[in-house]
């Protein structure tokens, strides 16, 4: 009887390990399934003809870029080539979108483009790797998935970065270009910012002044992106400042933005404010630090940061 039970719990045993192998050959596919990658191929599929010539807008839009890029880059990028594939024509070329132009295989780009040397092009896995991989990936879907809607058109770009050809999805609307990784991740921004005092006024009983600074990025193009900055104004009669006030803005298309200030001295000899600015590209963080009152950028991207105390005499 024992040699009965013991052969009985073998053949258990083996048929249970039988079972478990077959299980994973059949879940194998499945899992191949869930991870299957998108194609241009596929994305074709979800798309219906559209206009025949690209707008005047686009056109004018890549063709400032092209001047731009030539002009400050020289010849180590340039676009070489669009071809206008149609309409986004479903929910599912939405989402084939938004897959593709976040795969770690597609190119992206960062960087300002008035200083060379921060420019980076290349593929998203390869520009970036862990947890900043992640954070590009996110941040590429999340800021596309705002712009691109049914009814999207779409171009196919053609780019040569010293030598390396690679194609990247730029979509548009009636308003112009709305995403395309190289558009998104790279701007033109003077890091040395722009600033402007009032003008001086017949004085009065309490008088005002104040002073203004900011930073802009803009587009390849040329038009504004976004800005952040800071104005500080103080009233004062005589040479005593009897109030001060501070106002702080931050805002950018395809990006994020930033920004806080405070009146640290309000009278006396004079007005003080401290002010945490910064912006960035989709693929890059901005964080605020209330206890050293500061804006910090992390990851990778195109960014200006700027944070510091400014003080207005009467």
């Amino acid at each position: 009887m024992k040699k009965i039970v013991t052969t009985f719990k073998l053949f258990v045993v083996i048929s249970v390990l039988t079972l478990t192998a077959c299980q994973d050959e059949n879940t194998e596919p499945v899992q191949e399934t869930a991870v299957a990658k998108v194609s241009i191929a596929d994305l074709k599929k979800e798309i219906t003809p559209g206009l025949k010539v690209v707008p005047d807008n686009v056109q004018t839009q890549i063709n400032d870029s092209k001047s731009n890029l030539e002009k400050y880059l020289k010849n180590d990028l340039q676009i070489t080539g669009i071809n206008n594939l149609g309409k986004l024509a479903s929910q599912r070329g939405i989402e084939i979108s938004q897959n593709l132009i976040s795969d770690r295989e597609q190119f992206t780009a960062e960087g300002n483009i008035l200083a060379p040397e921060t420019v980076k092009v290349g593929q998203i896995g390869v520009l970036f790797s862990g947890d900043q991989l992640s954070e590009a990936q996110k941040g590429i879907k999340e800021s596309a998935s705002e712009q691109i809607k049914t009814g999207t058109d779409v171009l196919e770009i053609s780019w040569n970065y010293k030598g390396q050809q690679f194609n990247s999805l730029c979509f548009y609307n009636e308003s112009g270009i709305i995403w395309d990784n190289v558009f998104a991740g790279l701007v033109m921004m003077d890091i040395r910012g722009n600033s402007e005092v009032s003008p001086i006024e017949a004085q009065a009983k309490v008088s005002s002044k104040w002073f203004k600074e900011w930073w802009t990025a803009k587009w390849l193009w040329g038009s504004k992106r976004g800005e952040i900055g800071y104005k500080i104004t103080i009233y004062y009669s005589g040479s005593t400042v009897s109030n001060v006030d501070v106002s702080d803005w931050g805002n950018i298309s395809l990006g994020k933005a930033k920004s806080e200030s405070k009146i640290t001295k309000r009278t006396g000899a004079y007005g003080q404010c401290r002010y945490a600015l910064g912006l960035c590209t989709p693929t890059g963080s901005l964080s605020f630090n209330s206890s050293n009152f500061s804006v910090s950028f992390s990851g990778l991207g195109s960014n200006i940061v700027s944070n510091g105390t400014k003080s207005l005499y009467p």
